[in-house]
């Protein structure tokens, strides 16, 4: 039985294992390591992930979904035909189609996982991961923060070295900061900071939004179908521009092709804003590590975002020297992922590593603050352990009650930076029985206790009698209780998922259903026979009519592909 390491993307993921010595990502049933993050419901009822759910964002977007991991903690739903899902549904779909390649590749069970997550991501979307997981079948004990993950495959084989150095983490739809030091064997994290939504499809709506602009008119113009396409249109603009200067963005407008030409600088102009969001974090990771960007050694671009020209140009403009690019940031954290999965087996390969993380968010009670002679106002923040403390850590503050005679004191948890608990992440909270006694007697010292794990302990110890409460902070508004993850799971085991073995023939028919729709005249007859050639083959089930109309049918969508640079 193996324990692998996940890459849970908001646009792509990936799974890894640790074999012969080193990382090695496993290919899905399609062959490919990238497998997208999407999920779809058939006419039928079955469930498709991967490339051919992908392909029916632009045919079937009614009954497909992207982009779930954003509103991961949160109790957003999706409707998928007759089905509703919770986003960690909808990433537990996705843990088990890569845990089904797994075990196919290793021809073992695979049982535990180690997953990667945003630094920046809070109580409650690191507990909704780890229900995914649960929901998958996984056994997961270990997240891993992206950023660590790609430095752990960057600085393993550079362990007996000493370098500080930052991990730019711009996937598909989150931004991370880490700032590292490796010494002595031990790899620590200074800081981390970040952006849950901000990513390379912020770039693609700027594109979008722009086009719609300029033309007048406005997303509630177009049908979910035309959206989607124009969607897909301006990621593969924004592609094509990190080779050329120049490349069209076309749309199909009352039977019409209207198109838009789009240079290089054009799009930096439009992207300016996400540019500005890009240095925030980046500049709060340097202040909390109290670091300037000489004192680095190497900034580590990581996100298949980082190839996007001009992010690449903003980086060496902030640092002042060439990012390192000779790692492929698709697949880095993957990578760092399965060696973290060795570390916890102990693999008898990897040499003895010492690792440490940060908290990347202030964790706090609520407080009331005098604002005039006895008079208080309530609904303020006091942090105990604040963001980018050195993990695991524990921290202790001295408080009074704020009524002389009170009974109770009621302390609310709470995760964020601002001054205010209305506008930070509310975790839980403890009820302290009280003694008599004046309220200058009654000293209670809250101590809070959080693991590399991400479990937070706030413990209560009223002084004058040593009496002491605590709560272990496990659930949060938004994440699934332990019943509840027990109940979907055996509902989401009952979903049928396309076998792997059907995978590849699935997402050529997605991929024809496609290029069809986005075809004229008679390249579109062309792929209509293809494609009608190529279903009934399948309901034959003759392997050698099957592979004839599949060879044709290939041919077909990569003629569509190569004529017609709508696609």
């Amino acid at each position: 039985m193996s324990i692998v390491g996940i890459d849970l993307g908001t646009t792509h993921s990936l799974i890894s294992t640790f074999r012969d010595g080193e990382p090695k990502l496993i290919p899905n049933g399609l062959g490919d390591f990238l497998t997208p993050s999407v999920v779809s419901v058939d006419a039928n009822g079955a469930i498709l992930v991967g490339r051919a759910a992908r392909d029916r964002l632009i045919t079937h977007p009614e009954c497909t979904v992207a982009q779930f991991k954003r509103a991961m903690g949160s109790r957003k739903t999706f409707r998928l035909r007759d089905k509703t899902f919770l986003p960690e549904e909808l990433s537990a779909l996705v843990l088990r189609a890569l845990k089904e390649d797994a075990e196919a590749f290793l021809g073992e069970p695979v049982i535990e996982a180690v997953i990667s997550v945003p630094a920046y991501f809070n109580d409650a979307q690191r507990k909704a991961t780890k229900a995914a997981g649960q929901l998958a079948g996984l056994k997961v004990e270990r997240l891993i923060n992206e950023p660590t993950a790609a430095a752990v495959a960057y600085g393993l084989p550079q362990i007996d070295k000493e370098l500080r150095f930052l991990v730019f983490d711009l996937g598909g739809g989150t931004f991370d900061v880490s700032i590292l030091e490796l010494f002595d064997g031990t790899m620590e994290v200074h800081a981390a900071s970040g952006d849950n939504f901000l990513g390379g499809d912020d770039f693609d709506q700027a594109l979008v939004n722009a086009f719609l602009a300029s033309r007048k008119m406005h997303p509630e113009n177009l049908d979910s179908r035309s959206l989607a396409k124009l969607k897909r249109r301006a990621e593969a603009a924004k592609i094509r521009l990190s080779s050329e200067k120049s490349t069209d963005l076309a749309m199909e407008i009352a039977g019409n092709i209207d198109t838009w030409n789009l240079t290089r600088d054009d799009f930096e102009e439009l992207s300016k804003p996400l540019l500005q969001r890009l240095r925030i974090p980046v500049e709060k990771a340097l202040r909390d590590s109290k670091l300037h960007t000489s004192d680095l050694d190497s900034v580590i671009l990581v996100g298949g975002s980082t190839r996007i020209p001009i992010v690449r140009s903003l980086v060496a403009r902030m640092f002042g020297r060439i990012p390192l690019t000779h790692l492929d940031p698709d697949q880095i954290v993957a990578l760092g992922a399965g060696i973290h999965a060795a570390m916890k087996e102990k693999d008898h390969a990897l040499r003895e590593v010492v690792m440490t993380d940060v908290s990347p968010y202030t964790m706090g009670i609520e407080i009331a603050r005098e604002v005039a002679p006895e008079t208080y106002q309530g609904g303020h923040f006091l942090p105990i352990i604040e963001r980018n403390t050195t993990v695991p850590v524990s921290r202790s503050h001295l408080i009074n009650p704020v009524k002389e005679g009170q009974a109770i004191l009621e302390l609310e948890i709470y995760q964020g930076e601002s001054r205010l608990v209305a506008n930070n992440v509310h975790l839980g909270r403890l009820k302290v029985p009280l003694p008599k006694g004046t309220r200058d007697e009654l000293v209670v010292e809250i101590r809070f206790t959080y693991d590399i794990n991400g479990l937070l302990e706030a413990e209560a110890h009223v002084l004058k009698t040593g009496a002491k409460f605590s709560v272990v902070i496990e659930e949060n508004p938004g994440v699934l209780s332990k019943g509840e993850i027990e109940e979907r799971f055996r509902a989401l085991a009952d979903l049928k998922i396309h076998p792997r073995d059907q995978a590849e023939n699935r997402a050529l028919l997605a991929r024809l259903e496609r290029l069809y729709e986005e075809s004229l005249g008679g390249q579109r007859d062309y792929l209509g026979q293809e494609t009608t050639a190529f279903a009934v083959a399948l309901e034959k089930q003759e392997p050698k009519a099957i592979a004839a109309a599949k060879e044709r049918a290939n041919a077909a969508a990569r003629t569509a592909e190569e004529d017609d640079r709508l696609s």
